[in-house]
């Protein structure tokens, strides 16, 4: 297998930018994100960042075709060419089949689409249970990664607080968007023979050891 090209899909709070680290560090890949892509070219000052910047001063989503134009030149860069780790991008049906037109323009295609499955429910327990000091941002879990003190910053001493965007209600509204947008794309991978699935309830470890294990999996069959 001479290259890597991988997506992955999940919820929030599944985990993916964990396994994109490991990822990365086992196969000298870049992480590329729909908002790392955004910020460069916004950064940048590219023709591309000006038009996104348009409809983000607005509060308006960025269009897809601007979205898969950034993705066609990000997949181009030198440090690509081996292969990528994809995240947020594809995020539709449309995104998702001008993907497979910019790679079979290179003579490329991906090589899985790697699903870290989690339950909506233990979605909620892992983000809204999360806590931050109101001082320095020292990060807490109530569950996982208690304070000493309930509600007191081990660090600081500063209160801990419950971000708005981790409540129960939020967390619950952006899995209805995230179900939305994934399951075709789900759909779409598996009907390709890409889709791997992840249980992603197991911990980090065992979730990057399964993923290595796929790829493994794959290289061997292609070998074949």
């Amino acid at each position: 297998m001479a290259e890597l090209n991988l997506l992955l899909f999940g919820p929030p709070g599944a985990g993916k930018g964990t396994q994109a680290d490991r990822l990365q560090a086992d196969f000298s890949l870049p992480f590329i994100s729909t908002g790392d892509m955004l910020r460069a070219n916004v950064k940048d000052g590219t023709e591309l960042g000006q038009q996104a910047k348009q409809y983000m001063d607005a509060g308006d989503l960025v269009p897809d075709e601007l979205i898969v134009a950034m993705a066609a030149e990000r997949l181009r860069e030198q440090d690509a060419r081996d292969g990528f780790i994809l995240d947020g991008f594809p995020r539709n049906l449309e995104q998702a089949k001008a993907l497979d037109e910019q790679l079979s323009e290179l003579r490329r295609h991906v090589t899985a689409a790697l699903l870290i499955d989690v339950s909506d429910d233990e979605v909620v327990r892992r983000i809204s249970g999360r806590r931050v000091c109101v001082k320095a941002g020292h990060n807490y879990h109530v569950e996982f990664d208690p304070p000493k003190r309930e509600g007191v910053c081990d660090q600081d001493g500063s209160r801990l607080v419950q971000r708005d965007d981790d409540k129960d209600e939020v967390v619950r509204k952006r899995l209805e968007v995230y179900h939305e947008q994934t399951e075709p794309l789900v759909e779409y991978y598996d009907e390709q023979g890409v889709m791997r699935r992840i249980d992603g309830t197991r911990s980090p470890a065992d979730v990057h050891d399964h993923i290595r294990a796929v790829i493994a999996t794959l290289r061997l069959e292609e070998d074949v």
